[in-house]
């Protein structure tokens, strides 16, 4: 869904670069509906057990308004974790570039760890990924998929391996990649579902080992 519109200039004035009030208004309006959802996440409300009446409610919002922009409960989930994988990305170069890894197979360790701690310090990004205690993953199918396969994250680690690597990105590598990306999901998911630190330690370790050699078992 797209909320902002390009102002129009009027009559013997220049186009102005500051926002329309509505449009303002709008975005503002997104921005509270998604982080109220966020905070319900966050305290442990299961995605499957949230409503709409609660977040808008949680957003000082009639459940009328909040249908103005999100068509229901799936799509402001799917917002909630395109935002969190946005921000992620953001960040996740910098924290590349700062301690480089030596090797392809680090440079997937970090990634991992790097996911892991966001996921941690974002409880309602990790309910929407993973579920709660008892939950299930809330992401659609659809958006998960796109992600997974073709999203600006995985974009980011084919460059990278690519670029700064030299790794040959063909075909054969990219299905391979695929396949590691989805092993690495449900390890992913089954560390978050540990029940204290050193366990979640020992299954990303294990994670990162299992991706880092199927990928690059010359490293090995």
């Amino acid at each position: 869904m797209s909320l902002s519109t390009a102002p129009r200039p009027t009559a013997g004035r220049p186009a102005s670069n500051r926002r329309d009030p509505v449009q303002e208004r709008s975005q503002e309006t997104v921005s509270r509906v998604l982080a109220a959802a966020g905070r319900l996440l966050g305290r442990g409300v299961a995605v499957e057990a949230l409503t709409t009446a609660q977040i808008a409610g949680e957003a000082g919002l009639s459940v009328g308004a909040l249908y103005r922009f999100f068509p229901d409960k799936q799509a402001i989930v799917d917002a909630i974790a395109l935002r969190h994988m946005e921000v992620f990305q953001e960040g996740l170069a910098g924290r590349i570039m700062q301690d480089f890894p030596g090797t392809p197979a680090d440079f997937l360790a970090s990634v991992v760890d790097a996911f892991a701690g966001y996921l941690l310090e974002n409880p309602d990004f990790r309910t929407v990924a993973y579920g709660a205690p008892g939950g299930s993953r809330a992401i659609s199918r659809p958006l998960l998929e796109a992600q997974a396969g073709s999203g600006e994250i995985a974009g980011m680690v084919r460059d990278f391996l690519s670029t700064m690597f030299g790794v040959a990105v063909d075909g054969d590598f990219l299905f391979r990649l695929r396949i590691a990306t989805e092993i690495g999901d449900r390890l992913i998911a089954h560390a978050m579902a540990q029940p204290d630190a050193p366990a979640r330690a020992r299954v990303l370790d294990e994670a990162k080992r299992i991706i880092g050699g199927y990928l690059f078992p010359a490293e090995g």
